[in-house]
């Protein structure tokens, strides 16, 4: 497989892992990270699981790359917090040692990046067992989170452009 088509392929694994591995977050769809946007992707999320009729086998594989998300995603806050706790320590010490934080930094990312290709490979297993019917409102499904990321990338490039020129105005005038 070509390097460009295993990037494309690892991208649109992670946006099926992050797309569809949203909904583990809050099984409730209320409150937490994420606020309002969190609850409403939820939302769609669950109309996506509904849309999709699972057969008793797929349910299996959903359930399990939910729990796997939701065990990595755990894990992934735990060792964000020991790197926390580890960085106040450090700031302790007189003269920070560098090295250590690169390194402590450098195995927190191989770390993380080894629980997201998990949790990647779950829900790559679910969506390998869907048929081209449910494949395809997958598919739609994440094209318009897609369209809807990118319209909100736009709208957040526009206000900071614009923010960028109105606040550059004044000194413009002195």
């Amino acid at each position: 497989m070509s390097t460009k088509m295993s990037r494309f392929v690892a991208v649109a694994a992670a946006s099926l892992a992050i797309g569809l591995g949203a909904y583990a977050a809050q099984p409730n769809g209320q409150g937490g990270p994420g606020g309002w946007h969190h609850g409403h992707f939820m939302q769609e999320m669950n109309q996506l699981h509904t849309q999709l009729k699972l057969s008793p086998d797929q349910e299996k594989q959903w359930q399990a790359a939910l729990d796997t998300m939701k065990q990595n995603r755990e894990a992934e806050r735990a060792a964000h917090k020991q790197m926390h706790d580890q960085m106040k320590s450090m700031q302790q010490q007189p003269i920070l040692d560098l090295n250590a934080l690169h390194d402590m930094h450098e195995k927190a990312e191989a770390q993380n990046h080894q629980l997201r290709e998990q949790t990647a490979a779950a829900w790559l297993n679910f969506y390998n067992g869907l048929n081209d019917q449910q494949k395809t409102i997958v598919s739609t499904s994440l094209k318009q989170h897609w369209a809807k990321m990118e319209e909100r990338h736009e709208k957040m490039r526009q206000h900071w452009e614009h923010g960028k020129g109105a606040a550059s105005a004044p000194a413009a005038n002195q």
